[in-house]
């Protein structure tokens, strides 16, 4: 053993520790829990996908792609979002292959964000943003979702907003609420933005999975948004294959250059046999299109099983995730805070779930819980017949 000391030097994130979804997950396979909290699907992707990635390494797609993504994924992303929402964006110099939305999210936050910017976020929000916006010397400036409906306060997010605001961060479908962004709010924020220099970080990653009559109102439809926006959206979402790690951000010209400066030293390029295998899958949009009804079903199945629990079923608008109460449980179990009823759930009763109190920087606990229902309908039987000892 060494006996040399090491050196020691200042924490760049001196308040990050294990994120509440390791713990969880690791508690889950310690006691044999049926695994709800960390989100992503305990089932396959289509088979067709693994057959077009599996071609294109045989076609020898093996080496360096271009540092911004594949061009005939960028022309396919480009016509989706077309399609979708209107706006055509040059697969050339605004759409980027990222290597996950995590990473889209830090790079777009590194290219603008500097010491003395303001970020705004709205909690709950997903953990990267916080330490993103630190790693970049910026100040984290928070707004609260409406506690209970989780829609956003446009009114405080106007307020928020200083000549230091240099970019806010948005997330619908949101996740960890489940909570879709509609038509006004969408024309309120472009309203506000629109006499200020403020950039949108626009985190779309759960676009597919907005439920009927609901639509998702993506930054692309609204031109005074798109027009400061980076737009980050994610295939492993879309595609059951979040170990992928492959998503992409569309952004006008001017902000793409930003972005691919920092996206050509933190990254540079992404798996090449994935992009080729993607970009031949999409010339179908069956599967994201069928994607809504897909997990409508699984949504619709596990809330029939949790109404016969005394959890609090909160309405679940888009994402997979499904948010309960737990004020009407026994009462040493809803007495418990979040994280200690999640801990308490996944060694007495075999489920895990996310604390919401995780999602929020000051621990805001409103005695709420978070599953994830993506999900084979087996696994979320067995877990609904656990919970419904409750």
């Amino acid at each position: 053993m060494n006996s040399e000391p090491t050196p020691s030097f200042p924490s760049r994130l001196p308040n990050v520790g294990t994120t509440i979804f390791t713990v969880m997950s690791a508690l889950a396979t310690q006691h044999q829990a049926v695994n709800l909290g960390q989100g992503f699907p305990d089932f396959d992707c289509d088979a067709h996908l693994v057959d077009a990635v599996d071609a294109a390494m045989r076609a020898g797609h093996n080496q360096y792609p271009p540092m911004t993504g594949v061009p005939a994924l960028r022309e396919a992303i480009a016509s989706k979002i077309e399609a979708l929402y209107g706006r055509r964006y040059g697969a050339a110099d605004e759409i980027t292959v990222t290597a996950g939305a995590t990473q889209a999210i830090l790079t777009a936050i590194l290219c603008c964000v500097g010491p003395g910017d303001e970020v705004i976020v709205l909690e709950p929000c997903y953990d990267s943003y916080v330490p993103n916006i630190e790693l970049a010397g910026g100040t984290v400036v928070r707004v609260p979702l409406v506690p209970g409906t989780f829609r956003p306060d446009l009114d405080r997010i106007g307020a928020a907003i200083t000549p230091r605001t240099r970019a806010l961060i948005i997330n619908t479908p949101h996740n960890p609420s489940g909570t879709v962004w509609s038509e006004a709010d969408m024309l309120r924020l472009q309203e506000l933005l629109a006499p200020t220099n403020v950039l949108l970080i626009s985190d779309e990653v759960y676009e597919h999975m907005v439920y009927t009559p609901l639509r998702h109102e993506s930054a692309a439809r609204y031109p005074g948004l798109a027009a400061r926006a980076f737009i980050v959206s994610s295939f492993g979402k879309t595609y059951h294959v979040t170990g992928w790690k492959i998503g992409y951000v569309a952004a006008p010209a001017a902000l793409t250059a930003e972005f691919r400066k920092v996206h050509q030293f933190n990254v540079f390029t992404v798996n090449t046999p994935m992009q080729h295998g993607l970009a031949a899958y999409m010339h179908n949009p069956a599967p994201y299109l069928e994607l809504p009804a897909f997990y409508a079903a699984k949504r619709d199945l596990f809330r029939q099983g949790l109404a016969n629990t005394r959890f609090q079923v909160l309405p679940c608008e888009g994402t997979y995730f499904q948010c309960v109460g737990i004020s009407d449980l026994a009462v040493s179990e809803r007495d418990l805070p979040e994280a200690e009823f999640c801990q308490w759930l996944t060694r007495e009763v075999g489920v895990a779930a996310i604390p919401l109190s995780a999602f929020y920087g000051d621990g805001f606990d409103q005695k709420i819980v978070r599953f994830c229902f993506a999900k084979k309908d087996e696994t979320l039987r067995a877990a609904l017949q656990r919970l419904a000892r409750l």
